[in-house]
């Protein structure tokens, strides 16, 4: 008799566990849902490299899609610190390293306000995935090295540039001291992944509520972006009743920093502004923490 059972190949980093029946536990000040605001500042190679599009580009030097994403470093950023300012938000800078040369004003702003500095690589003109592991260690020790010369401390949380993982790529952040990723996003809490040298936590990083799948390729509308963020609080906050959530916004400034998106963002941010004494505004540095702290029996 022919076995109908089918086994697929595995990454092997967690285990299927469905989120009705796990452990319910609180964020600070008996809170539920966690939520954070993640500020994606990017440099792109001038003439060559990868890049986010916003018309179909002709050949190099693409001048008007390199253009468009360099007004998110001079003008959109600041656009987008200045609206959470105005909310009194906090936030997190997901930064490639090579902006410390390209834009050191950026990095200088988020230390200014308190903001965590997660390590987003070296530029976003490249992907990790595509390297041998010795290459990719030595991009993450790049990455690595300029962003503590700069802040005086190791990043502990690193987004892949385009979400771009190799198998090995857990491994080596593990072993590079890293704490956090936020490349996978098949949750809504945090969930530890098994590396050869011991536990990483996964901390949900939103694919829907991000400007790039939203706007950059489904191509919704600066108001239907602002809906979604709407839309998704309102229902996670609900759900959280029941045990702990994370909510992101990835916004990334030459997108929502556009005049008329940054016009519609405002009005969402500011009603989840209006419960911050309801939910816990924090940076996923803060969420990371506060596992290990719920969970020593796990971190290391």
């Amino acid at each position: 008799m022919l076995n109908s059972v089918m086994h697929l190949p595995s990454h092997n980093r967690y285990d299927y566990d469905p989120i009705k029946g796990r452990r319910v536990y609180d964020w600070p000040d008996a809170t539920r849902l966690a939520v954070y605001i993640a500020i994606n500042v990017e440099h792109f190679a001038f003439g060559e490299g990868l890049g986010a599009e916003l018309a179909p580009g002709g050949p190099q030097p693409d001048i008007l899609n390199f253009a468009w994403r360099d007004y998110g470093n001079r003008v959109g950023i600041w656009r987008l610190l200045d609206l959470c300012d105005e909310l009194q938000l906090p936030a997190c800078g997901l930064i490639n390293s090579s902006i410390y040369d390209a834009c050191p004003s950026i990095p200088a702003a988020f230390c200014a306000r308190g903001d965590e500095i997660v390590a987003h690589g070296r530029s976003n003109a490249e992907r990790q995935s595509v390297l041998d592991e010795a290459e990719e260690r030595a991009l993450i020790d790049a990455t690595t090295a300029t962003i503590a010369m700069h802040e005086g401390v190791a990043p502990r949380g690193w987004l892949g540039p385009w979400i771009a993982e190799s198998r090995s790529t857990p491994d080596l952040l593990k072993e590079r001291g890293y704490e956090y990723l936020l490349d996978w996003c098949m949750d809504d809490q945090p969930v530890w992944l098994r590396t050869r040298s011991g536990p990483i936590l996964s901390i949900p990083y939103p694919q829907e509520i991000n400007d790039i799948p939203a706007i950059a390729v489904r191509r919704a509308s600066a108001t239907e972006f602002a809906d979604m963020i709407r839309d998704n609080f309102a229902e996670m906050y609900d759900q959280a009743a029941s045990g702990p959530l994370v909510m992101g916004i990835a916004l990334h400034p030459y997108i929502v920093g556009q005049p008329y998106r940054l016009r519609a963002l405002r009005p969402a941010l500011k009603e989840i502004a209006k419960f911050r004494e309801k939910i816990w505004l924090t940076r996923p540095g803060d969420i990371n923490a506060h596992v290990r702290q719920l969970e020593p029996e796990i971190a290391p």
